[in-house]
């Protein structure tokens, strides 16, 4: 009785699940559930605001006034200081956009709008087109581009040289904000579903025929059942913690792009 012999190809199957795959068209399976989340962050913010109080009058306006001011205080005044104010807005919405997606992911059945490097990428891409453009506008175009050497360094192959690292460097945010983001998710999401079958395949012989030879073997699903508890509580504290951090960058990054250094 091997509970293993099965599980090659669930996993198989499992793995093309969580992947994103062709729907209709250009549509993917992710696609839906970017689509929902852009609605339900709408639908979140506006009911709530309709509610607002001086003393929030239910949990649900008070989990999003929480949620809220953690943006504000946390990632937005925090990092930018008073000019937080005007990126708010984007900052709200990055954070808001991130955290859904995640927490959706984590209900049974359902995929993570943020685990696929395509939605990631676009994300990253997003963030990458808007600290470039409040970079120009705060700075101008050309003192933006000469800000990635330090003023007055020299030699000039030097200056040259460190120009070219730290451009390089901003380019290669797009692939760190994308990467860290879809990696944690997809891996994470993948994860849970082995947990799922491990457990499912070790209590399944026990149940179908049971004998003595199978008990220790449907015994040891409980420990694949704990791992599964534990990891998924995990899960729900790195999905607030990957959007935090998704959104802590594109703050810093904006900093970066519009202060003098």
């Amino acid at each position: 009785m091997d509970p293993f012999a099965p599980l090659k190809g669930e996993i198989t199957d499992l793995i093309s699940k969580v992947s994103s795959g062709p729907l209709i068209g250009p549509i993917t399976t992710f696609t839906p559930y970017i689509v929902l989340m852009l609605i339900l962050a709408v639908v979140i913010v506006f009911t709530a605001r309709r509610q607002l109080a001086l003393v929030p009058k239910n949990r649900y306006v008070g989990i999003v006034e929480f949620f809220v001011h953690f943006t504000q205080n946390e990632i937005g005044y925090g990092v930018l200081g008073p000019a937080a104010q005007k990126h708010m807005p984007y900052l709200l919405t990055l954070f808001l956009f991130i955290l859904l997606s995640n927490l959706v992911g984590t209900i049974p059945g359902l995929k993570p709008a943020t685990g696929t490097i395509g939605t990631t990428l676009v994300l990253a891409a997003i963030s990458f087109i808007y600290f470039t453009v409040y970079g120009i506008k705060e700075r101008g175009g050309l003192h933006y581009l000469l800000s990635f050497a330090p003023s007055g360094l020299k030699p000039l192959p030097l200056a040259a040289f460190i120009w070219f690292l730290e451009f390089f460097s901003m380019i290669l945010r797009l692939l760190t904000l994308s990467v860290r983001l879809f990696a944690n998710m997809f891996a994470g999401h993948l994860l849970l579903g082995v947990l799922a079958l491990l457990t499912t395949a070790f209590i399944t012989p026990l149940i179908t025929t049971f004998s003595a030879a199978a008990v220790p073997v449907g015994l040891a699903s409980i420990i694949w059942m704990v791992l599964l508890v534990v990891l998924y509580a995990l899960e729900l504290f790195v999905a607030l913690v990957q959007a935090f951090v998704f959104t802590l960058l594109s703050s810093v990054y904006v900093f970066l792009a519009t202060e003098e250094h």
